[in-house]
């Protein structure tokens, strides 16, 4: 990668930098040429496809969205340099500062909506959030959370109540207004920048689905969290920039009742991978946000009588066992 960056004109003596890694196989390095910063990215191509990167990266270019700009991209290597967006991550800001949290909201959804309206132009071209991936994507918490990390078993009941639970779950998602969905916005994957407040990132997995997706990743965040009421009030700050139409076929109830279940299927997706991480890649710094991940869960019980089989298999197992299985 240092070589190739080196043959890039004005990049001849750079000294890349570890600048952070994600869940993927994917590296990036901060690189300093004269004053200005960049960010190379590392994608071994056996594991990754810098292909959909430069697509997406592309779209949220013309959006005049605040991304990553490609400056010169290698896609045979997996090699791609970048403009750079900084070191402050919202996570952080939110962490340090949460009297800041309204503020950061505020902005990050404003770009949601930013993506969903200008991103109708681009939506078609990306891949479906459908039927089967939404499935694919639930059976990470019963394949890799509950039977390879926890070792729990399922019998035909179960397994037939867990079926009935997706089905409600994959319905709910299918049955929204379907837009241009980044699929990882939240307090890791959004940049505090000076200037178009926040830069996005993560963004190459875009799909067209669900309309409120986005928004429980960004407010129901597996990485912090903030009381029900407070989420509940900048979702419905997000329901007010929807356009007309969308507001005469779902009233701001049925949008809270999309959000609070597409939120459960996000959030058993996200422990699934959490538990595969760990088991598979020797990645264990996410097992400690699972339990936060299944408590958004939790809270919704008393709401909706039908997680009745989840809450429960989440309450008197999951949770109970992931205290006890390091």
């Amino acid at each position: 990668m240092i070589d190739w960056l080196r043959k890039i004109d004005g990049f001849g003596g750079v000294n890349p930098e570890p600048a952070s890694a994600d869940a993927s196989f994917r590296r990036y390095f901060r690189l300093q040429v004269g004053q200005e910063s960049f960010i190379a990215m590392d994608a071994p191509p056996g594991q990754e496809d810098c292909t959909q990167f430069l697509r997406v990266a592309g779209y949220l270019e013309a959006m005049q969205l605040n991304a990553p700009r490609v400056i010169e991209a290698d896609n045979e290597q997996g090699f791609l340099l970048l403009t750079d967006l900084g070191p402050n991550q919202y996570l952080t800001a939110l962490t340090d500062g949460p009297e800041s949290a309204d503020a950061l909201y505020a902005d990050a959804i404003r770009a949601l909506a930013t993506i969903q309206s200008n991103g109708v132009a681009y939506q078609g071209s990306l891949p479906t959030y459908d039927d089967q991936l939404l499935r694919q994507e639930l059976s990470l918490f019963h394949d890799w959370l509950c039977v390879a990390h926890l070792g729990l078993s399922f019998s035909a009941a179960d397994d037939a109540r867990w079926k009935q639970s997706c089905d409600t779950l994959v319905a709910n998602a299918l049955d929204q207004p379907q837009v241009f969905v980044h699929r990882d916005y939240h307090s890791r994957n959004l940049m505090l920048t000076e200037e178009d407040n926040p830069g996005i990132l993560d963004f190459q997995d875009a799909v067209e689905g669900a309309l409120t997706y986005d928004l429980v990743s960004l407010l129901k965040d597996c990485y912090v969290r903030w009381p029900v009421e407070r989420v509940l009030e900048w979702a419905l700050d997000f329901y007010s920039t929807l356009d007309e139409e969308i507001k005469n076929q779902m009233d701001s109830t049925l949008f809270l009742r999309h959000f609070e279940l597409m939120g459960v299927q996000r959030h058993l997706k996200a422990a699934g991978i959490f538990a595969r991480l760990n088991h598979r890649d020797g990645k264990t710094g996410f097992m400690a946000d699972i339990p936060r991940t299944l408590r958004y869960i939790v809270e919704l019980g008393p709401k909706y009588v039908e997680l009745e089989y989840i809450v429960g298999l989440i309450n008197e197992h999951c949770l109970p066992a992931l205290e006890e299985v390091p």
